[in-house]
């Protein structure tokens, strides 16, 4: 991933995200896919968050709400969709997707951290709790 600093007869020159010249021949970038992101007009964002098996289903119900919220709350983002996904090993899963009306990275992230900020915050209001890797452990006399 790169900007195009020269296309020549042989060869293309792509300044890197890291900041290194990467050098290709044309043949290699003619057999490759490309993908400009200069013509990209939204970005489509689909991520997963995880609750707790402990999560009551009418806390289930309200979730899909919660972030729907939170998206249209969140400048320059178009909602998709949010559903409960499936059953994980650790957490009841929720699969997101919205588009940030912005094709630029940093203004995506932005956008997204903000969504972040907002789920966390109702969550901790209704004490719906975000899932991580937890183990049970039953022990039993005998």
């Amino acid at each position: 991933m790169g900007t195009v600093e020269h296309i020549g007869v042989k060869t293309t020159r792509i300044r890197s995200l890291g900041g290194e010249q990467a050098i290709f021949s044309n043949t290699d970038l003619t057999d490759s896919r490309v993908r400009n992101y200069k013509l990209m007009e939204r970005r489509r964002v689909l991520f997963h968050i995880g609750v707790t098996y402990e999560t009551s289903l009418g806390q289930l119900k309200e979730i899909p709400r919660i972030i729907e919220n939170a998206i249209k709350k969140t400048k320059d983002t178009a909602f998709d969709r949010a559903h409960f996904s499936s059953y994980g090993d650790f957490s009841l899963i929720f699969e997101i997707v919205y588009f940030a009306l912005s094709p630029d990275y940093n203004k995506y992230m932005d956008i997204q951290q903000e969504i972040n900020f907002a789920l966390k915050e109702e969550f901790e209001k209704r004490q719906i709790e975000f899932a991580y890797p937890t183990q049970k452990l039953y022990l039993s006399k005998g």
